[in-house]
């Protein structure tokens, strides 16, 4: 093996290559410590933990579907509600699943005034729910336009 030397006269230039044979070396010296302690790391206390019988409590939460149209009007499931009702209705649906709260699935038509569905959340977390989710529609990447709409006033 050929070093450099620090000797101008003898015209030998120094070695440029960095030599990564003890780096080797000594990477797989690591590896095989390693491999030979990893197993030493687990420990574990030997516990005889109690023995119940228990049943699953992942029940589906109940469902309520609500859509409000252009003109306000409200569907509870697909049926026609005052809001006047709504608080009644959220009442009972609570009441249904204790310890389960429902979900409400708000549906809203693009054109309904923002009023309106304040409204029914307000109604929704003035009875206790608190899961609200809103419901919308994918827009089709093939059906998006190129150009923004004109505006029509």
């Amino acid at each position: 093996m050929a070093f450099g030397s620090f000797d101008e006269e003898s015209g030998a230039k120094p070695m440029a290559e960095i030599n990564t044979t003890p780096l080797v070396d000594v990477m797989l010296v690591l590896l095989v410590i390693f491999i030979i302690t990893a197993p030493l790391f687990h420990q574990a206390v030997p516990i005889d933990l109690p023995r119940v019988n228990s049943t699953k409590l992942d029940q589906e939460p109940m469902v309520i579907n609500l859509a409000v149209d252009r003109d306000g009007a409200l569907f509870w499931n697909g049926e026609t509600v005052r809001m006047s009702d709504l608080p009644a209705r959220f009442r009972t649906a609570l009441e249904a699943q204790p310890g389960n709260p429902p979900e409400l699935h708000l549906r809203a038509d693009r054109k309904t005034e923002y009023e309106k569905v304040a409204e029914v959340m307000a109604s929704a977390q003035r009875a206790g729910l608190t899961r609200i989710a809103f419901v919308t529609q994918p827009i089709d990447s093939d059906a998006l336009p190129m150009q923004p709409a004109p505006s029509t006033h």
